[in-house]
């Protein structure tokens, strides 16, 4: 079986490679709900399952130039369509581990700011999850660490820099954190808010801490209402890291703890919490950037944009409270997939195993408000 690496995919969408095309053989509403982007649908599952060669007849359609890497979401469906295509003549791969793979690729960039050290962007393209190095005398702080802190480690050694802290914004409902297991490993504390931990055991922060990790010093800002723990951490007047609180073109959504039976709390309460988290933001001195957690995209790093940007751009930021409220109440969006295990399991109530953590994280990220 030929297989072509999702790292490797990767590299050249982001290198704006044309000479292959991504196919993905799943069903139309799997490939509308969450797809490598450039990717295009040819909806042969079910015929691969159960009549290959009426599978061969469509696929024989596509085009002959150029290398063809078919998409499926664990590889398995995928490699006979690409064994079908060789069969026909085609240059045909495989994307390794489909869908599964694609969550799995981190991408990084160093982001433009005045300090006293680097600040590096650790993208997740296939979940929308943006994660955050700071890197300053010889120390680092790691926010927002995904399950897999291999990527992480790699970091640390590539700058020879002795781990300091790992900041969570929040017990995330859209992907597991890295963070307590990346904190031990290192003899590190795992920063996060007491409202958001049942059991972590986390090193708490509170509204006006500051921390220093090398020549940087990391504001807490208490900005819940997305999350009862939700913090924005301020670099300096460089970076304001806002988790699920703030977006480039949206805001965090409010209901989903409520949902989840987690929160003794209205949705409307919420909204009104976001409001004046939000109200705290705009009123930030400079013009920091604003760093979230997530991009409802498939980003390439670096993603940001100044807050007097997000000002311009996100009606949802500046909008008066009644209408924000009104808005965040009403309009609620499609849950996260499996949102109430991983919350529970950030927050420390539920334990999972890794081959769990891969499971529950795999679809689109959805925590946004709409």
């Amino acid at each position: 079986m030929s297989e072509i690496a999702p790292e490797t995919v990767a590299q050249r969408l982001e290198g704006g490679d044309d000479d292959f095309t991504l196919v993905d053989i799943r069903r139309e509403a799997d490939f509308e709900e969450w797809h490598v982007p450039g990717s295009e649908n040819v909806d042969v599952y079910e015929e691969l399952k159960d009549d290959p060669d009426a599978a061969a007849e469509v696929l024989s359609d596509l085009p002959e130039n150029g290398e063809i890497v078919t998409v499926c979401g664990a590889g398995v469906l995928a490699a006979d369509a690409a064994e079908l295509l060789q069969e026909q003549g085609y240059d045909a791969k495989t994307l390794e581990n489909g869908m599964n793979g694609w969550a799995r690729v981190h991408r990084m960039a160093s982001l433009e700011v005045n300090l006293d050290g680097e600040l590096i962007q650790v993208a997740r393209p296939g979940t929308g999850c943006l994660s955050h190095v700071l890197i300053t005398e010889g120390e680092a702080a790691i926010f927002e660490s995904s399950q897999y802190t291999a990527e992480y480690e790699a970091v640390l050694e590539e700058y020879d820099a002795d781990l300091a802290g790992v900041f969570d914004t929040h017990a995330h409902a859209d992907h597991v954190s890295g963070g307590k297991n990346l904190a031990e490993a290192h003899s590190a504390p795992y920063y996060l808010h007491p409202a958001d931990d049942d059991g972590i055991d986390a090193t708490h922060v509170e509204d006006g801490d500051v921390i220093e990790v090398g020549a940087v010093e990391i504001e807490v800002i208490h900005t819940p209402g997305h999350s009862p723990g939700s913090v924005s951490y301020a670099v300096e007047e460089e970076a304001l890291l806002t988790g699920d609180t703030l977006f480039h073109d949206s805001v965090g959504r409010v209901e989903l703890g409520v949902d989840a039976g987690l929160e003794e709390t209205s949705i409307e309460d919420n909204a009104e919490t976001l409001y004046e988290s939000l109200e705290r933001l705009r009123e930030r001195d400079g013009n920091p950037l604003v760093l979230p957690a997530h991009d409802p995209g498939s980003p390439q790093p670096p993603v940001a944009a100044s807050l007097n940007e997000v000002k311009q751009r996100n009606e949802a930021f500046v909008q008066d409270r009644e209408t924000l409220v009104a808005a965040l109440s009403a309009d609620v969006p499609k849950q996260p997939p499996n949102f109430e295990r991983i919350k529970l399991t950030n927050v420390g109530t539920e334990e999972i195993s890794d081959e769990e953590a891969d499971e529950l994280e795999l679809g689109p990220n959805r925590c946004a408000a709409e």
